[in-house]
């Protein structure tokens, strides 16, 4: 058993937390380490985990100590085995020198955004000195390819996920709980999770003038305003509104189990940012990726090495799909073409990463070879 320092600032709409929280519980719950989870913002964290205390400096929390990271909050600390910053965030001076100070000293880590870019696979693994002390910090870069630093993924995700797919009884409760017992009986389930997008009035359009009930589900969420607009009435979660054979309901936000649950029960998901994106792969369903905007347009490079990876299983008219909805012009009537096509080559794409070694196990091997 190891001792993990796991730093977490959150900055993209849960999405920096929401990665940082799977790894933690990942690592404690599958290899044994004592994790300590440092986060700047336990109210943003408490949607995630409604059972934390926001007030507390120290908790516990399902097997992870939780300390609220503030000015000071580090000072005199013993650091871990293993530091990991959650992207990029900056590790206070007092603890960078009591990291200097232990012997020997702790593996430390840059937990780095995903991407599919090549030139990741050449800096993933690569080390920084210090520029004062006796430290080297080494880069850890998800991704897609065997030589990344891989995905995160749960042992028994897919088993958990493949026993849900399978049985109708459990996904007639689960949209019960979600007071969605239309679902069952709609022609196609869609989330739709997404940021704000001009492109939103035309989907629902088309979804609307579908020839089968569609219904699809929204969480609450920066989306919900466009859906709103087009609906012509503010919408808030437990609203359900139909216009011609779309169906839209509203859903409160979502715990993270039960939001894998809404991408195993739906035909199609749209997914935002890093979070939601990987977990829609494990779904092993159609997905539509609206990745995080940048000013410089740096976000269409990255949308591109990623659709380059999903060439040999989706068809064009798909992949140029997913360009159209993140330039937020999209041609909705071709969203069902070559459907039956867009299924299979999800299935396999998702099998295909699960035949590699996940994000975890890579870390645990990483750290033990140093």
């Amino acid at each position: 058993m190891k001792t993990i320092d796991l730093f977490c600032t959150v900055i993209d709409n849960f999405g920096d937390i929401g990665v940082c929280r799977r790894l933690a519980l990942q690592l404690h719950r599958e290899y044994g380490h004592a994790v300590r989870l440092w986060v700047d913002d336990l109210a943003s964290f408490s949607r995630l985990a409604p059972e934390l205390d926001t007030r507390a400096a120290v908790q516990s929390w399902q097997g992870l100590e939780v300390r609220h990271w503030v000015e000071g909050a580090a000072d005199g600390v013993i650091p871990a085995d293993i530091i990991i910053e959650g992207f990029g965030c900056r590790l206070p001076e007092s603890f960078l020198n009591a990291m200097a100070q232990k012997q020997p000293a702790p593996v430390w880590l840059n937990l780095e955004y995903l991407s599919a870019e090549d030139w990741t696979l050449g800096c993933h693994g690569l080390t920084s000195p210090h520029p004062r002390l006796p430290l080297r910090q080494h880069f850890f870069f998800p991704g897609f390819d065997p030589r990344s630093g891989g995905l995160l993924r749960e042992r028994d995700l897919l088993t958990r996920r493949d026993a849900f797919q399978r049985d109708p009884a459990t996904q007639r409760a689960f949209w019960d709980y979600l007071h969605c017992p239309e679902a069952m009986q709609a022609g196609k389930r869609i989330s739709l999770f997404a940021y704000e997008n001009p492109a939103v009035p035309a989907l629902l359009t088309q979804l609307a003038g579908e020839s089968e009930p569609v219904l699809l589900a929204v969480p609450e969420g920066r989306v919900l305003a466009e859906v709103s607009r087009w609906c012509g009435r503010e919408l808030r979660a437990g609203d359900h509104l139909t216009q011609g054979s779309l169906s839209i309901a509203v859903l409160p936000f979502l715990s993270p189990d039960d939001y894998d649950r809404l991408l195993w029960a739906c035909d199609l998901n749209f997914v935002r940012g890093e979070d939601s994106f990987i977990r829609a792969h494990w779904a092993g369903r159609p997905l539509v990726w609206h990745i995080y905007p940048q000013d410089d347009a740096a976000h269409m490079v990255k949308l591109e090495a990623w659709l380059a990876l999903c060439r040999e299983s989706l068809p064009a008219s798909w992949l140029e799909l997913q360009r159209q909805w993140n330039h937020g012009a999209i041609d909705a009537a071709g969203l069902f073409r070559a459907w039956p096509e867009v299924i299979r080559g999800s299935a396999a794409f998702c099998r295909h990463l699960s035949d590699q070694s996940d994000l975890a196990a890579r870390l645990e091997e990483f750290c033990a070879e140093r």
